[in-house]
């Protein structure tokens, strides 16, 4: 991957960003490379890849993808489209709801 391919395609954030962010930051664990224009905060894609180039920068070695920028966008796609999250709309109750005057107190 070149420095100027984007890692976060949700909020454009490049590797050369992101390493710029490791080098100068130098965050103790991945989930802080949030801080740099969000990235990781959108469809959650690119986290994995974000965890990589923090564990490359902690062990003293240049972050790096070895991925076409062609190949990361089509992953992506795929991962969109096996991944669908759906919400779960809450459980109706059965029946009307209870009548209080009805119901003894509970003691």
């Amino acid at each position: 991957m070149h420095p100027d391919d984007e890692v976060c395609l949700c909020f454009h954030v490049s590797l050369r960003k992101i390493r710029g962010y490791l080098e100068r930051e130098k965050p103790p664990v991945a989930s802080l490379i949030s801080e740099c224009l969000g990235a990781g905060t959108g469809c959650g894609w690119c986290v994995p890849f974000l965890c990589h180039l923090h564990d490359q920068h902690q062990k003293g070695v240049e972050p790096d993808l070895r991925v076409s920028p062609e190949q990361y966008a089509r992953s992506r796609i795929t991962y969109h489209k096996t991944n669908v999250r759906e919400i779960t709309p809450p459980p109706t109750p059965q029946g009307p709801p209870p009548d209080e005057s009805t119901q003894t107190p509970a003691k």
